[in-house]
């Protein structure tokens, strides 16, 4: 019901005012003289109120100038004349900042006019001529200040609203800026998974099939490495989309933790097997990072071997250095391969994916063509740059 009214004032008001209109003027027209004008004046007045929310401005200066006429022409104080006060607090809730200011100045000259007109007693009683003045200003301020509180909670419960309004709009942002952003984790993730274990499968595959023929041991090796590797990716898979179901589920807290700086040596291992000479070297005393920057560190290292496995050809071989100074990591995965030479599948995902993942973390990662031949990839990351 109050929201009901709050979307329709005006019919609430026109009751109200009705009601005013039947209460204070007919059931007091016998003691009014002339009782016509004063019905008149009355029903003006009150029909005034009806739109005292809607257009409190207007509604007021037809108040206003009711008062006036009631004035000029003599005629006595009469029950409507409340509706003044209302009026004076709607303009003062409703109305424009100016419009409650003007109105509160308004109800002042009322207070001189109605005085000088209707109190008699400042010759005889100057005491009581100023006590009355003072009560009738004091109840002007009153009606004003119960208006000027009105809006100023009305403000206050509409910046309250708008916060809320901007509350939500951030937080649908955030959660659609979260969601993009975990969509391109997944992607890269996604990436760097497939591509590398499908890498090792077709490698491995191509040369078990060619060894087949003369070295039926090395094509059993082949398959082995080939089932090994796609177990390993399976498993990866399951632990990927594992992450992404969100249940509540007992064993959840099991899945097999992400790989880091710790897992180097079995990548370098599983591309040994699938073809690709690697060495690993590594300088200065390890030191341990978060599981973010870890992560991005073994995932750029996994792309460029991966690359190295595609594209740098069979007689090629690899080497990883990594180094672990005072302030930054830095490292270097290089090949003797073919190089600037060598076929590209045109798509480019893996290079971007590694400058995002370093970018992440304050790192940065450039590749290109190795001066005497071959590719080079190179990874800075200082320390604490993770977010």
């Amino acid at each position: 019901m109050y929201a009901w009214v709050r979307r329709h004032p005006v019919l609430p008001d026109a009751v109200i005012a009705l009601g005013l209109l039947v209460t204070l003027v007919a059931f007091a027209a016998a003691a009014l003289d002339p009782g016509w004008a004063h019905f008149v004046l009355g029903t003006v007045m009150c029909a005034a109120l009806a739109f005292r929310r809607v257009r409190p401005v207007e509604s007021f200066g037809v108040l206003v100038a009711a008062g006036l006429v009631q004035w000029a022409t003599g005629l006595d104080l009469a029950p409507y004349d409340l509706a003044l006060l209302i009026g004076l607090y709607a303009v003062s809730a409703y109305g424009p900042r100016w419009a409650s200011r003007a109105g509160l100045a308004a109800g002042f000259l009322g207070v001189a006019l109605g005085t000088m007109r209707y109190d008699t007693s400042a010759e005889d009683e100057p005491a009581a001529f100023v006590a009355s003045a003072i009560a009738l200003a004091a109840t002007v301020v009153g009606a004003w200040a119960m208006g000027d509180v009105r809006r100023v909670r009305q403000a206050y419960v509409a910046e309250l609203v708008e916060r809320a309004h901007q509350a939500e709009r951030e937080r649908d942002q955030q959660a659609q800026l979260a969601a993009a952003e975990e969509r391109s984790r997944i992607a890269r993730e996604m990436h760097d998974v497939v591509a590398h274990n499908l890498s090792v499968i077709v490698v491995q595959a191509d040369g078990g099939r060619y060894a087949g023929d003369h070295d039926p041991q090395a094509a059993l090796d082949a398959l082995k490495t080939i089932g090994d590797t796609g177990r390993g990716a399976l498993a990866e898979m399951r632990r990927l989309l594992g992450v992404l179901r969100a249940t509540d589920d007992a064993d959840g807290g099991a899945i097999r933790p992400q790989p880091g700086l710790g897992s180097l040596p079995e990548l370098v291992t599983s591309v040994r097997q699938a073809g690709l000479p690697v060495d690993l070297d590594v300088t200065g005393p390890p030191r341990p990072l978060p599981p973010g920057p870890s992560l991005a560190v073994y995932r750029v290292i996994q792309e460029a071997l991966t690359n190295a496995l595609k594209h740098a050809g069979p007689a090629a071989r690899a080497r990883v250095a990594l180094v672990f100074g005072a302030e930054r990591l830095t490292a270097r995965v290089t090949d003797d391969g073919r190089g600037a030479a060598a076929p590209s599948d045109g798509l480019g995902q893996g290079l971007a994916g590694m400058r995002e993942r370093m970018t992440m973390y304050g790192g940065t990662v450039t590749a290109g063509p190795a001066t005497g031949g071959g590719w080079r990839v190179d990874l800075d990351l200082p320390y604490g740059g993770g977010k």
